[in-house]
């Protein structure tokens, strides 16, 4: 689990001098200030996704990357970004599971199965604007940074409507191949992972050369974690993820692990046929098949590649940057990265 691996490393990192605890806690109380209306039931349902918990493994990026030059956890421009990234990301989760139909996350009901679409919607949204806010007061670069990565989500979440099945019904379809889900992914988790980092060299001073080093890392860390959750949801059950296995194939999304089993099978194949008609049934039928495809390892092996990518980006660091516990972080990340897949 996620959870366990940034526990660990928080507690590493604690006693070898990176202590990522006090930025964190900030961090926690932050997201609750932040998102505070004098809407009752705004209040709540902004609420809703930061009480049910989260890694909040987007702000701790943007704190370790700080603290490559020796900053503490607690640098107020370092909490603040950290909160800016998680509430982005959550206004994504609002917004997707209205897409996706998803009826849990974090084990919970959907916002939009608690309360309705309209409200999920706008509880996005209203976290978006809050993020906004917070970047304003980081200053331009920050701003435009964030504007971009929130451009770069839309975009990827238009591109896999696309060229899912369900997108070719009302809107201009597209093939969903490889290269394309590797653009999709790329812009709707990579991009943000990516950004995090950038976040946290951006607000203490690194240079272009470490900037741009710990960008490429946190992009091809986004990859690879990406690539491994469209692995779980085939592999994993309900109570493991918090999420209902098959979302992807319900909503007609080819990630890797089918594109690769397709390319395999053939178009008049079994499993082409049971994803052509997505009912829980045939979902049931293929996940069973894909579960024990050839096309799961190569899956896996592509996530643990984007994971070797991450790790070499941190070669390239100017060594006059890097407390060795900083960097030993952001590695250990990649490692579990490539471990998660099994």
């Amino acid at each position: 689990m996620l959870q366990s691996a940034i526990d660990d490393l928080t507690q590493r990192g604690a006693e070898r001098g990176v202590d990522l605890r006090p930025g964190l806690s900030l961090i926690e109380e932050r997201l609750q200030t932040t998102v505070a209306s004098d809407l009752p039931f705004l209040d709540e349902a902004s609420r809703y996704l930061i009480d049910a918990g989260g890694k909040r493994f987007r702000p701790m990026l943007v704190l370790l990357t700080g603290m490559l030059t020796g900053a503490p956890s607690s640098h107020p421009a370092l909490v603040d970004a950290g909160v800016i990234v998680e509430l982005v990301h959550l206004s994504t989760l609002y917004h997707d599971d209205v897409i996706d139909t998803a009826d849990v996350r974090r084990g919970a009901p959907s916002a939009h199965v608690k309360w309705s679409n309209t409200v999920a919607i706008l509880t996005g949204d209203f976290l978006l604007a809050r993020a906004s806010e917070l970047s304003a007061a980081l200053g331009v670069e920050v701003t435009r940074v964030m504007a971009r990565t929130i451009a770069d989500l839309c975009q990827g979440q238009i591109r896999e409507v696309q060229g899912s099945a369900a997108g070719q019904q009302r809107i201009p379809g597209v093939v969903a191949d490889r290269d394309h889900y590797l653009r999709v992914i790329g812009e709707k988790t990579a991009s943000l992972i990516g950004s995090s980092c950038r976040l946290g060299a951006i607000l203490t001073d690194q240079g272009a050369d470490a900037t741009e080093a710990v960008t490429r890392y946190g992009w091809h860390l986004g990859m690879s974690f990406q690539l491994a959750d469209d692995v779980l949801d085939i592999t994993s059950s309900s109570s493991e993820s918090g999420k209902t296995p098959g979302t992807d194939l319900r909503e007609g999304v080819r990630s890797l692990p089918v594109l690769l089993a397709l390319d395999a099978e053939g178009p008049d194949s079994r499993l082409a046929k049971l994803l052509d008609e997505p009912s829980d049934g045939a979902v049931a039928e293929a996940l069973a098949c894909l579960r024990e495809h050839p096309a799961l390892e190569l899956a896996r092996d592509a996530a643990r590649m984007e994971a070797t990518k991450a790790k070499h980006a941190l070669d390239s660091l100017p060594q006059s940057l890097v407390p060795a516990a900083a960097v030993e972080g952001l590695a250990y990340l990649a490692d579990y990265a490539a471990d998660r897949v099994g």
